[in-house]
């Protein structure tokens, strides 16, 4: 999340900005929250406790029933998920070349190998007829990713993993409060990992969840969310495995416990500012926006694509330039194949063209509950404005 300036960003001219500074993302803290977090610091009983339960018992509500664990970050728990399901060295895990760096970096801290198939251009979901010919005999997982929100076709994801003997680790780490037709992400399924960073539709500051059925995975995940120890009833401890250490704390769990109630709301505002979105950002050069399929759709983020064939500056530029009218604007996300990390690996820079174009041209405009309508106004005067000026063959 991108922090905020200390100072009043400069116009085009060089004078302050007298609107104050927009970012892409703001979580919605509330006083009884701060009172709730107070209240933990002042019980002497911060760590994990009293309120990490309540608020895990929450969240199973909220998934129907199900299992949920709550994590330091969704990360920890994708990489809880994996090791749950026995994913490990000589494996193969099918996941998207279009996501955040952490999607695939925790498949090879498991000793796995990321397999990258294309997205679709408007959803930027994982493209289902690559997944069923990416499936190999070392295949053992599909990670997908709802990207922004927008629910992955779980029908026909899991009739192939069910057809082809592979788990499925859904990263709904964007998807808090999506459904699909009708049922909330992560009230069906194998293993559901969320986020609860600051820039997602619910915080507990940093935190995340992993949704699950089996009472036995569950005890096998909080081996690996705390050091491998397992206790006895009369009180001694045994280490079982060499864990890790990513249990919740009660701060955190008292920012979720008064976030989860507002949940809805948060989201229902999202998709009105979404909306606004689609019916006011007309530019030229146009930008061209992401999928309007509504249904089940979370909004987390905005991200429409720059027509950078008809601009005569780049994308860094239009970020610039938006700053200097006092508007944050993200990049989500760089293709995971054309990071280092991943070339050095192996991975051909090119070969993913949806999500090498993603990649290239992408931003990430504001939308948080916060917002009123006038900042969608002013976020689509100040992209309008922009463009105008970098259109090629017009003035710079």
């Amino acid at each position: 999340m991108a922090p905020e300036p200390s100072h009043k960003p400069l116009s085009a001219s060089g004078a302050a900005q007298d609107e104050p500074y927009l970012p892409f993302a703001r979580p919605s803290l509330d006083e009884d929250t701060i009172e709730a977090v107070a209240d933990v610091l002042r019980s002497g009983w911060i760590t994990t406790g009293a309120r990490t339960r309540a608020f895990e018992a929450a969240l199973s509500e909220y998934f129907g029933g199900r299992i949920a664990m709550t994590f330091t970050s969704a990360t920890a728990a994708l990489e809880a998920a994996l090791l749950v399901a026995g994913i490990g060295p000589g494996d193969e895990v099918i996941t998207p070349a279009m996501s955040f760096a952490a999607t695939a970096n925790v498949i090879l801290r498991v000793g796995a190998e990321p397999v990258f198939v294309d997205v679709k251009l408007a959803s930027r979901n994982i493209d289902l007829d690559q997944v069923e010919a990416a499936i190999t005999s070392r295949t053992r997982a599909i990670l997908p990713v709802h990207f922004a929100g927008r629910p992955v076709d779980l029908d026909r994801l899991y009739e192939i993993a069910r057809r082809r003997g592979v788990r499925v680790i859904e990263d709904a780490a964007q998807a808090m409060g999506s459904t699909w037709r009708g049922q909330r992400i992560g009230a069906r399924g194998d293993l559901v990992v969320f986020s609860f960073h600051p820039n997602k539709n619910m915080t507990t500051i940093e935190g995340g969840a992993l949704v699950l059925d089996s009472a036995e995975e569950a005890k096998l995940a909080e081996l690996h969310r705390f050091h491998g120890i397992r206790r006895t009833p009369e009180g001694d401890i045994d280490v079982e495995l060499a864990g890790g250490k990513s249990n919740l704390t009660d701060v955190a769990a008292a920012v979720g416990l008064a976030q989860l109630p507002r949940l809805d709301a948060f989201n229902a505002r999202r998709r009105e500012l979404a909306a606004l979105y689609f019916a006011r950002l007309n530019a030229d050069p146009q930008p061209a926006l992401p999928a309007r399929d509504d249904a089940g759709h979370n909004w987390h983020m905005f991200n429409p694509l720059l027509a950078l064939g008809r601009m005569t500056i780049g994308r860094g530029e239009f970020i610039r330039r938006m700053h200097e009218r006092g508007i944050g604007v993200g990049v989500h996300y760089p293709a995971l194949h054309e990071l280092a990390l991943y070339r050095r690996l192996g991975h051909a820079r090119h070969g993913h063209p949806n999500a090498e174009r993603i990649g290239r041209e992408t931003v990430t405009l504001p939308l948080f509950p916060a917002m009123a309508d006038s900042d969608v106004e002013r976020v689509c005067g100040a992209v309008r404005e922009v463009l105008a000026g970098a259109k090629a063959g017009g003035a710079a």
